[in-house]
């Protein structure tokens, strides 16, 4: 990392977020030359093993270990950095009224407290731009939820001298981005691209249980082409083997295919300190200007 390099920081929940959400943008700044580091609130420790293939007794034994050992890959593949936060994971409650999150688990650290954390990151490693998941989390799970919060804390506290006085020399990121996953528009358009071209989508269940208006395309402000970097990102996805299952509909729609009509991975700017455009191809766009002048 140097004085001059760009720098971007992704803030996600467990191992494998990192792949499924991002991750072709990372590896395209990667290449371009930008230092990108990936901070892991938790280490997935209570994640469900999700492919039927790697659910053996002794990986059920040692999941944490493993995990962390697919993050290594991962990030391997990806050409970033990355670190953790230390949080231990809340898992996902499930049930009707779902049970509490057990005592101890990330979900249930007061924000303030655990925003401290971050803070020490972001003055660690003085990022340029942050990216995280929005106020839903990208789904309700309470990992991403926390996430969410620690970061909007966190971006707007670590330039503040005044606060976490204890947790390194004050730095002021330019620009927050939150991830913006499939709407129903691109959901609709993946869909119609697989019929057109004779194969079966996994979209139709989805299409018809879809109920509401798209609340995701139009919060969309940055779009990044990241289509040449897609079969890195589906090597990092994969390499999350207890996450993802290789026959799963995540490699449902042909490569080609993604690349074709879905190039881009899409944000919505929550924060700019910088004079930016929108809509935005780039999310240093105005960030650049910025420090070279």
């Amino acid at each position: 990392m140097t004085e001059d390099q760009l720098r971007l920081m992704a803030v996600h929940a467990h191992p494998d977020d990192e792949s499924s959400k991002g991750a072709a943008t990372m590896a395209r700044y990667v290449d371009e030359g930008a230092d990108v580091l990936v901070v892991t609130a938790t280490g997935g420790e209570r994640g469900s093993i999700l492919n039927p293939a790697m659910d053996r007794p002794e990986v059920v034994e040692h999941l944490p270990e493993v995990r962390k050992a697919e993050m290594a890959r991962a990030r391997e593949i990806l050409g970033v950095r990355q670190d953790w936060l230390g949080f231990v994971d809340s898992g996902l409650p499930e049930g009707d009224p779902t049970p509490p999150l057990p005592e101890g688990s990330f979900g249930l650290v007061d924000v303030d407290v655990a925003a401290e954390r971050l803070v020490a990151e972001i003055r660690r490693q003085r990022p340029h731009v942050v990216i995280t998941y929005d106020e839903n989390g990208g789904y309700p799970h309470p990992d991403h939820i926390m996430t969410h919060k620690i970061s909007v804390v966190a971006f707007d506290a670590a330039g503040d001298p005044d606060r976490y006085p204890d947790a390194g020399e004050p730095w002021q990121p330019l620009k927050l981005y939150y991830h913006m996953s499939f709407g129903r528009a691109r959901m609709a358009q993946m869909h119609e691209a697989l019929l057109a071209a004779g194969l079966e989508s996994p979209y139709e269940e989805w299409l018809k249980e879809w109920d509401g208006e798209d609340t995701v395309t139009p919060r969309i402000t940055t779009r990044v082409e990241c289509a040449e970097w897609f079969p890195r990102r589906d090597e990092a996805l994969l390499a999350h083997a207890t996450q993802i299952d290789p026959t799963s509909r995540w490699f449902a729609v042909p490569l080609q295919l993604r690349q074709q009509i879905t190039p881009t991975e899409d944000y919505e700017l929550a924060r700019s300190l910088v004079d930016t455009e929108l809509p935005e191809d780039d999310l240093f766009a105005g960030v650049r200007e910025t420090i070279s002048a």
